[in-house]
């Protein structure tokens, strides 16, 4: 058995096959690692059967893995067939932390993570409209630190600091030109966090995480390509390909609003994509509503963020205007939804992200399931699932801190465009 020739390498099972070389050591306890990931509990010759690494070698490394306190083992079974008895191991979900940040336009979110997924600590911050790129980082170090303390985890199982935000940005983490916060543009956002936490810092987009984290979280339910089209400040998209986050050149893989424009042959006065008002459901929806009809009731409903949950409530409740204005969002994100089908090649997509609510689930994912099964070009070849994230409202956030185990444990053998390593 021979390692993949790069870190792309898609092999038998939902896992990745190792290799019994000495020098791929480090490769090898990586493999292992993701094949305990996604299995969740497994045992040594099941970890030996799907990575094709020999079961001396897979003893060795747990038991390297097992002494630094990563893996436990479980209550000792008995084989079925053979009668000998067999001690399934696990991840140890204490064994590692790291933090998620999502930053919003107009709100800070924290999390405390372990290797499960699970939130320890959340803190959530209101950022006011005007607020300066240094202040914001003033704000988010000072979230961070109070978040840890008061989670009580232990320091040295922190492995690192991830970061959500809505794109473009730059590959070293700098914000490049938001639509909704021009105020923090050319924020170099991951070094100077960096140099108040004093912790490793990634910087992702938005979407970008939230395709990591439902990959981390999902185990073998997630252990394919798909598209995560994320519904938060704008609609994005992470890629999940060939077992990892594509990325692209500059980090900017994903930006779903062009891809929405040209399949809605929508243009600009200069002859490029048009950005359509439907990919921002948050600011659009109650706008579109209203020119269907729709006369907001609720006196509550002051600000954006809450027309918005207003006008989903409504549709829910069978406001026929409502319902239309729903329809019409739903449609055109499904049409850039075709356009990453056709492109990709991928039977999944998965739908989250904070403005994905309940209210209009059944709407979008019909919509969008009709769309993607109906008009690619070979949609006689597969059938599409569309399927709801995992990971709920904290997707950004969740996927942040799963930026830092992605980093930490996926397989990766030589160079790649895709790779991408704590800063030191």
């Amino acid at each position: 058995m021979v390692a993949p020739d790069s870190d792309s390498a898609v092999l038998d099972e939902p896992t990745r096959s190792g290799a019994n070389q000495y020098d791929l050591g480090s490769f090898n306890e990586a493999v292992i690692i993701e094949t305990i990931r996604v299995a969740g509990i497994i045992s040594r010759t099941e970890i030996s059967r799907r990575t094709g690494l020999t079961q001396q070698s897979v003893s060795r490394i747990l038991r390297v893995l097992l002494q630094q306190g990563l893996l436990v083992e479980e209550a000792q079974e008995r084989a079925e067939r053979l009668g000998k008895p067999r001690t399934p191991v696990r991840l140890r979900s204490n064994a590692a932390h790291a933090v998620g940040i999502h930053i919003d336009p107009e709100l800070l979110t924290v999390a405390v993570v372990d290797l499960d997924g699970t939130i320890v600590r959340r803190e959530t911050v209101d950022l006011a409209a005007d607020l300066e790129g240094q202040r914001l980082v003033d704000l988010v170090a000072a979230t961070v630190t109070a978040a840890i303390s008061i989670s009580q985890v232990d320091t040295a199982s922190l492995l690192g600091v991830g970061v959500a935000v809505p794109g473009p940005i730059n590959a070293d983490g700098t914000l490049l030109d938001l639509p909704l916060q021009p105020a923090w543009r050319g924020l170099e956002i991951r070094q100077l966090l960096q140099q108040k936490l004093n912790h490793p810092v990634l910087v992702e987009k938005d979407g970008s995480a939230a395709a990591i984290g439902e990959r981390w979280i999902g185990r073998s339910a997630r252990a394919r390509d798909f598209a995560y089209l994320y519904l938060g400040t704008g609609v994005g998209s992470g890629l999940i390909l060939n077992g990892s986050i594509y990325r692209g050149l500059t980090a900017n893989a994903g930006e779903f609003g062009q891809l929405a424009a040209l399949r809605m042959g929508e243009w600009d006065g200069e002859g490029g994509p048009r950005m359509m008002a439907e990919c921002n459901p948050t600011a659009s929806l109650p706008v579109i509503a209203a020119g269907f009809g729709y006369v907001e009731t609720d006196a509550s409903a002051t600000d954006e963020a809450k027309r918005y949950k207003a006008v989903c409530k409504a549709a829910a409740d069978g406001d026929q205007a409502a319902r239309k204005a729903v329809t019409q969002v739903a449609g055109v994100i499904a049409q850039g939804a075709v356009g990453l089908v056709d492109l990709l090649d991928i039977d999944l997509i998965v739908l989250g992200g904070p403005a994905y609510e309940k209210e209009i689930a059944a709407t979008l994912i019909s919509e969008i399931s009709s769309a993607v099964n109906s008009f690619p070009i070979a949609k006689g070849t597969r059938t599409v699932a569309v399927e709801e994230s995992m990971l709920q409202t904290d997707a950004a956030a969740v996927g942040a801190a799963s930026t830092i185990f992605h980093d930490a444990f996926t397989p990766r053998v030589g160079g790649s465009s895709q790779a991408r390593r704590l800063p030191k």
